[in-house]
């Protein structure tokens, strides 16, 4: 090979398709968790400091809500993900019955699929019919193509519930740490949990196309609402109590 001929050969590009994790059922409950943390304990923190509650009693009411809202997230989340598995796996054990009761029907169904895909008709039989041939790989298929879910990768109740219960304690903990290391005013409180909800955002950009001042603002804005809101039913409240 000459050197001009070295020079114009093509090298073929290389390909890297690495993808994250979707499935693993942790980054949903944890966001929401975090988020849920810190804007539910400090619009509760602010709420009671708006009626008039003296510095000790904001720390026993901060520590009871995250308390009260790990635990109730977690519980939340575990029976959600486990239902939804549960119901997932019941719809496929309707399909498993319904191959072995049917064959031939369930292996045009799933050609009819592959045609409505854009697939050609002799094409989609002969690849219908393939996968048809072992039962084991047909239930995974239709699974796959009819209810939209990897059998073979159900998300897990207890890694969502733990997700949830240990994103929303680190969250809920914010609002209450200046009270816990001696301060007494509201508005500490509120400014650490205002950076934390702009950090916690620009973080969630991490796995988003949106960019970091994006989603960390909009995080704050919502945060700073619900705090605000709930303080000025706290003053209401207080001040005809």
């Amino acid at each position: 090979m000459s050197l001009s001929q070295a020079g114009t050969e093509r090298v073929p590009p290389e390909h890297h398709h690495d993808h994250r994790d979707v499935t693993g059922g942790w980054l949903r409950p944890a966001v929401f968790g975090l988020t849920d943390g810190l804007v539910s304990n400090t619009a509760l923190i602010a709420g009671v400091a708006g009626g008039g509650a003296a510095p000790r009693t904001l720390v026993l009411i901060g520590l009871a809500g995250v308390a009260a809202g790990a635990f109730s997230m977690a519980i939340g989340e575990y029976t959600s993900v486990a239902s939804q598995c549960e119901l997932t796996r019941a719809e496929i054990e309707i399909e498993k019955a319904e191959i072995a009761r049917v064959p031939e029907a369930e292996e045009a169904e799933l050609a009819a699929i592959f045609r409505g895909r854009g697939v050609e008709e002799q094409t989609a039989r002969d690849v219908a019919r393939q996968l048809s041939a072992d039962p084991e790989q047909a239930w995974r298929v239709h699974a796959r193509e009819e209810l939209g879910v990897d059998p073979d990768d159900l998300p897990s109740a207890w890694v969502a519930a733990g997700s949830s219960f240990a994103a929303f304690s680190l969250g809920a903990i914010v609002p209450v740490l200046p009270y816990l290391f001696g301060a007494t005013a509201l508005l500490l409180s509120v400014l650490l949990a205002g950076v934390a909800l702009f950090a916690a955002g620009a973080l969630v950009s991490r796995f988003t196309v949106r960019s970091a001042f994006y989603s960390g603002t909009r995080q704050l804005l919502l945060g700073a609402a619900a705090a605000l809101l709930t303080h000025l039913v706290g003053q209401a409240v207080g001040a005809g109590v």
